[in-house]
């Protein structure tokens, strides 16, 4: 068979035959997941939620709410789905094969993996794929925001690749992969008819404390320093789903229903900063210039720009095979 008549090292060619591999893997991989989770929330006995029930920890949510929150993921995600066939524009395109590529791909197989162990009582191993889950995750999210960041004159990019991709990383580091590993390590409690157990000490109370702050307070840290609205209200839904799944200790309780409140009122906060009080808000620049913020001045007062190309550049993964 002869050759095909198409160079297979031009970038361009590299890059469309990625995009189209995109278009029927990530529907392909959504669609397994969601009718992954949908079979073991509903049908399997017991269920996802009831799983949860059978092993309470300090830090178990309430399944109704983060099937809520779930559902919100794979919505986003059809959105995300809808730009990998509409998109036109050659940043957005970049964005969706350099930046996100397959680790979604992956995520949604690795969530729908984690379905099954979970309700199949694999704690274990349903850790180790949390853990994965996290490292595809967070690869997705560092290269969106270091090579492809959110725009003003791409919402869409914003809507439907950011969001989604940021909301989906949440749910694991936030709740997933701790619920995880408690119940692997035994940091559950047996409930006694009809409420919490006897002795306090087998809440695992500090234990739990220290997670749900842990996590809640560098996701504050995120709000406040860049404004993240994404995470905001993800962070917030998740201590919403801790605190209305009752009953809880102490020190779990009172620490997700702060950081309810804190999560929306640092966003407030950032915002009023950043319009009010912000230096960078009240400079005006120089209507001829292009991008200000990428010239430097040395000691004789001589600018110099830093062109596109002396910035990090993207590895392209495709050419490495």
């Amino acid at each position: 068979m002869e050759a095909l008549p198409i160079d297979m090292n031009n970038p361009a060619v590299r890059d469309y035959l990625a995009l189209v591999r995109l278009q029927v893997l990530t529907p392909l991989s959504l669609l397994i997941n969601i009718a992954t989770v949908i079979v073991c929330a509903t049908v399997v006995n017991p269920t996802i939620g009831g799983i949860s029930r059978l092993h309470p920890t300090a830090i178990s949510p309430k399944p109704a709410v983060i099937a809520i929150y779930v559902l919100v993921i794979f919505l986003g995600q059809i959105g995300y789905c809808l730009l990998l066939v509409l998109a036109n524009k050659p940043e957005t395109k970049r964005a969706l094969i350099k930046g996100v590529g397959l680790s979604l791909v992956f995520a949604n197989w690795i969530m729908a993996l984690w379905a099954v162990s979970w309700v199949m009582q694999w704690f274990l191993f349903a850790t180790i794929l949390q853990g994965i889950l996290i490292l595809m995750l967070v690869y997705s999210n560092l290269a969106l925001l270091v090579y492809h960041p959110p725009v003003s004159d791409r919402p869409l990019d914003t809507a439907l690749i950011h969001a989604p991709l940021r909301f989906f990383f949440i749910l694991p580091v936030y709740i997933l992969f701790p619920l995880c590993l408690f119940i692997t390590l035994g940091l559950t409690y047996h409930p006694t008819l009809p409420g919490p157990p006897v002795n306090y000490s087998s809440w695992h109370a500090w234990t739990g404390f220290g997670v749900v702050f842990g996590t809640n307070f560098v996701g504050l840290l995120v709000v406040l320093f860049r404004r993240d609205i994404v995470w905001c209200v993800a962070a917030t839904w998740i201590c919403v789903s801790i605190w209305s799944s009752r009953p809880k200790p102490g020190p779990v309780y009172i620490t997700v229903i702060l950081f309810t409140v804190l999560h929306p009122l640092a966003l407030l906060i950032s915002y009023i900063y950043a319009r009010f009080y912000s230096p960078r808000g009240r400079i005006a620049l120089p209507a001829d210039a292009n991008h200000p913020g990428l010239y430097t001045t040395n000691h004789a007062n001589t600018p110099h720009e830093n062109t596109e190309g002396q910035g990090p550049r993207e590895i392209d993964t495709e050419a490495g095979w």
